[in-house]
């Protein structure tokens, strides 16, 4: 194997992991739990599934699909902002509804008003 050979083929596995990184990065930014469960689950399910992928043109093919999905999803991520609930109780921190001038949370108990 020659110097360069092995330097394409170190750099694609740099390119591999980087985009891993940057996908479940980008996953956390989703606003809803279920959207930001699937997308890192999605993320790792279909690199496992192409782990031992060896062939370059392929692994090329699969970095290319990779990085349109990334572009897909910081579109998503921006327009899901704008759509933002109230955390469900697996997301833990604060919940309630927001009221007041200082955008305090509020919530409700069965006795009454907290």
């Amino acid at each position: 194997m020659s110097i360069t050979a092995a330097a394409a083929k170190g750099d694609t596995g740099f390119q591999v992991r980087s985009l891993y990184r940057s996908l479940l990065r980008q996953s956390r930014e989703f606003a809803l739990y279920n959207y930001r469960e699937y997308a890192h689950r999605r993320t790792r399910d279909a690199f496992r599934e192409h782990q031992g992928e060896t062939e370059e043109r392929a692994v090329q093919e699969l970095v290319q699909k990779g990085l349109k999905e990334l572009q897909m999803m910081k579109r998503q991520t921006v327009v899901s902002q704008f759509y933002q609930l109230d955390k469900l109780v697996v997301e833990g921190g604060k919940t309630g509804k927001q009221t007041g001038k200082s955008g305090g949370i509020v919530r409700q108990k069965d006795q009454g008003w907290d």
